[in-house]
């Protein structure tokens, strides 16, 4: 197979970590070009944008990016990059997985869980934030659609059965906000329906959360609005570790976009201790899309194996003394000997 992507080193530590990865990639053999372009700091620095009109066009033409973290200024009037790439793209679900690894200080060590989140309207829309003149009302709308709750939540019914996913469970807040997850609510249990051979469950968003924390092991997939999904995939995240085992993935009808959901973190840039683990299980995930689902098992497997084995090569954050580049070379290895 030979597949071009576009490549989104990104702001901090993105190029290490990018560069760890790529690494990782070549070392399959997948087939793989890269269509390297700008965007964060670096391109408002080079270019005057954040998000240039050539980066759009690049992921627009291959359809599939491999992106870094980015930053968005604060203040200023920037608006998120992310929001701005899943609006402009449609990005519509974010896959987000936690798995448990090895030699993490996660308090759980099975933990297996998806949540699938809408990712285009809800609580994040732009639009409807004001704030009085007097500075003392703020008032932001929420706004969910019947497209947009029918197409998430068939994207999950869709991946679990594509996945052999046995439960999924619907989140929700219905009791109170009775219009706009209300709605959500009652297409989950439309849709439920159409897959009898997926168990189905519904749940509020704050059990949820106690849930998690308590008993892990009862949850498979979760499927909910965007606010929802954000807070419980990184409550997810920290079940198995933390943002550095975190990948994301951003899934439209025509395009699809692959990411570390940490942020940049400037404070280490530049020092070689960033852990790559999070951008390398978005690129595992990025082979599964593009349909190598082998290769990216292999990813996944080798840094497990690494993990365990190699003790000495992980990054600081995982308890060991190796670089960025020590961890990428361990898993290398491990990818090249399967």
């Amino acid at each position: 197979m030979s597949k071009t992507i576009a490549v989104i080193p990104g702001d901090g530590i993105g190029p290490e970590i990018m560069k760890a990865t790529l690494r990782v990639l070549d070392a399959l053999d997948c087939g793989l070009s890269y269509d390297v372009v700008e965007a964060g700091m670096i391109a408002l620095d080079k270019q005057g944008d954040l998000l240039p009109k050539a980066t759009l066009d690049t992921i627009a033409k291959h359809k599939v990016a491999l992106k870094g973290p980015l930053t968005t200024p604060i203040g200023g009037g920037f608006t998120s990059i992310n929001v701005t790439l899943r609006r402009h793209f449609d990005l519509y679900a974010n896959v987000r997985p936690a798995i448990s690894f090895p030699g993490t200080k996660a308090r759980y060590e099975n933990i297996d869980i998806i949540t699938v989140r809408e990712n285009t309207e809800g609580a994040y829309l732009a639009e409807g934030q004001t704030l009085s003149e007097d500075g003392e009302t703020a008032t932001s709308i929420i706004r969910n659609t019947r497209r947009g709750s029918t197409r998430i939540v068939r994207y999950a019914f869709e991946m679990a059965v594509k996945k052999g996913r046995k439960k999924i469970t619907a989140v929700h807040k219905a009791n109170i906000m009775k219009t706009s997850s209300g709605l959500f609510l009652n297409v989950a249990r439309e849709v439920a329906k159409e897959y009898p051979q997926i168990e189905f469950n519904e749940m509020i968003v704050d059990n949820t959360c106690m849930q998690l924390v308590m008993r892990p092991e009862q949850f498979d997939v979760i499927v909910t609005t965007n606010l929802f999904g954000d807070i419980i995939s990184d409550l997810c995240a920290g079940l198995v570790g933390g943002l550095g085992l975190a990948p994301g993935d951003n899934i439209g009808a025509d395009a699809a976009i692959f990411e570390a959901v940490h942020g940049s973190a400037p404070d280490i840039a530049g020092k070689g201790i960033a852990n790559p683990c999070a951008l390398l299980l978005a690129a595992a995930d990025m082979l599964d899309h593009l349909g190598m689902v082998e290769k990216g098992g292999k990813i996944r497997q080798a840094i497990r194996d690494t993990m365990e084995h190699d003790r000495a090569h992980v990054t600081p954050d995982l308890g060991g003394k190796g670089s960025t580049e020590s961890f990428g070379e361990a898993i290398v290895k491990r990818v090249q000997a399967v």
